[in-house]
């Protein structure tokens, strides 16, 4: 019934060593790790926080950090080890601390719980626990050029079932400038009884990946804990950062880190995962695929697009098979042009899945997304594996705001169709509102190989570029994307893009 609550507050840092041309390097590396397991409210003691951070302090020791590791800290005890952390801080540092144990939010902030809180109403949260934004600020305030949070404490715990009929898990956190948060779930969710504890397991493994960039490592966490476990626990992570900043080789040998004071600690071993491979490309493309698939892939699309045209392109390009015959019923279902918006019924036949998929798709063209999102809804409830019913989801969710839930679309549909050059622009927006620009440029890259007159694609990588600050790059993507589409910027302000 317990679960792991890691609360890592900017985690992953530079190595010392040299990184790449064309990324930024940290000269100075601080890390404070703290795993609080023995709560004497809880029913057990949590089983991984002082492994978690015994593991990611070696690795991180091994990249040249000054690393402190503070075990079952009291309230007076996680004060003093906050306190020396910001005093290694400086304007050349990288500041990492993780948090593992309980936490709470309240007030639409989130907390730090120490092992001998006192908890039974809200305000007790506010008075014994550590504020994660009060932290940051610190952390920005002392002057650390980069900030990592990490936040795996999207967990039910002893103390809010007293005051609060369901577990409200963290909220949403605002980045300061050069900030990275990660959390181990979706805001104001947690992660269900039972689940594996893969976050540190994923997180150290994509860590050693040589040369990856701080978004790289937590855009393929998320990807790789969402798939682990089926879309079960899926985490979010935010970013300020205005360059890329990239992990370095490690250099040093293995070292314990050094304890701060600790409690009796409950958890003695150890355990330290191997890295696996991965690869390189922000978004997987499928080589050589059999006829089958490719005819799916293709299927998809037309689908996305639903018009004539799209399906008769699809039946001259697979003349036969089980998707041509798919596409044929498509072709035949298809109603006579309509103008305006769709009526309540129009291609609703409550046996019918493609029309409910059309439908959507005209409520979202008019705006109507909220109406649309709801047919949608219906046709992945009938068919989970619908890649456009997915796709074009996300695409209203993350319109109107909902990005974590968009995001959990998107991965889905383009684990159903890797080469869909749609899918791929909807998380690019996905991630450009997030404020993770070189993850939206990545998904845009990959968009634009399979698709390179996607005008939505270009103005949105343009929009990326621009606030990355390459105003060249930018503004030849923006001016490529009107020239192809003349109304794309009024349609992305639309979807709250400017």
């Amino acid at each position: 019934m317990r679960q792991r609550l890691t609360f890592l507050l900017g985690l992953f840092l530079l190595a010392t060593v040299a990184a790449p041309a064309g990324f930024a390097q940290q000269n100075s590396g601080v890390a404070l790790l703290i795993g609080n397991a023995a709560y004497p409210d809880a029913e057990a003691p949590l089983k991984e926080p002082v492994s978690d951070a015994r593991a990611l302090g070696d690795e991180l020791k091994r990249r040249g950090f000054d690393v402190d590791v503070g075990e079952n800290l009291k309230k007076e005890a996680m004060q003093r080890a906050l306190d020396r952390f910001y005093g290694k801080i400086n304007s050349s540092s990288t500041a990492v601390i993780f948090f593992s144990g309980f936490g709470i939010q309240s007030d639409r902030q989130s907390y730090l719980i120490p092992v001998d809180a006192q908890i039974w109403n809200e305000s007790d949260v506010r008075r014994d626990g550590f504020s994660l934004d009060k932290v940051l600020s610190e952390l920005a305030s002392r002057g650390a050029q980069v900030k990592i949070a990490i936040i795996d404490a999207s967990r039910r715990n002893p103390f809010e079932r007293r005051f609060r009929s369901v577990a409200a898990g963290l909220a949403a956190i605002t980045v300061p400038r050069g900030t990275v948060v990660m959390t181990s779930a979706t805001p104001d969710t947690v992660v269900s009884d039972g689940s594996p504890p893969v976050f540190m397991t994923e997180l150290i493994a994509e860590l050693k990946v040589s040369e990856a960039t701080i978004e790289q490592v937590f855009n393929r966490t998320r990807m790789d804990i969402s798939r682990e476990t089926k879309e079960q626990q899926v985490p979010w992570f935010s970013s300020s950062l205005e360059e890329d900043v990239a992990f370095g080789s490690r250099s040093q040998p293995a070292a314990p880190p050094a304890t701060v004071a600790s409690q009796p600690n409950p958890n003695a071993q150890t355990t330290v995962t191997a890295a696996k491979p991965v690869a390189p490309a922000a978004a997987p493309a499928v080589s050589s695929p059999d006829p089958e698939a490719e005819a799916r892939h293709d299927y998809v699309i037309a689908e996305s697009l639903g018009t004539k045209q799209a399906w008769d392109d699809f039946v001259k390009k697979h003349p036969s098979g089980h998707y041509y015959d798919l596409a044929q019923q498509q072709i035949a279902g298809l109603p006579p042009a309509t103008a305006g918006t769709p009526s309540s019924s129009q291609d609703a036949n409550p046996s019918d899945l493609a029309g409910f998929y059309r439908r959507g798709q005209r409520y979202a063209v008019n705006g109507e997304f909220a109406e649309s999102i709801k047919d949608f809804d219906e046709v992945i409830r009938r068919d989970p594996k619908h890649a456009g019913a997915l796709n074009n989801r996300c695409w209203a969710r993350g319109v109107i705001g909902d990005l974590a839930s968009a995001m959990k679309d998107c991965d889905a549909a383009l684990r159903i169709a890797p080469n869909y050059p749609d899918a791929l622009d909807s998380r690019g927006m996905v991630n450009l509102k997030l404020g993770m620009l070189s993850t939206a440029i990545a998904d845009y890259d990959a968009a634009l190989r399979l698709d390179p007159k996607h005008a939505s694609a270009l103005y949105g990588r343009g929009i990326a570029k621009l606030r990355s600050g390459d105003t060249d790059g930018g503004k030849k993507d923006v001016d490529a994307a009107k020239a192809i589409r003349p109304t794309i910027a009024d349609e992305f302000r639309g979807y709250g893009v400017r």
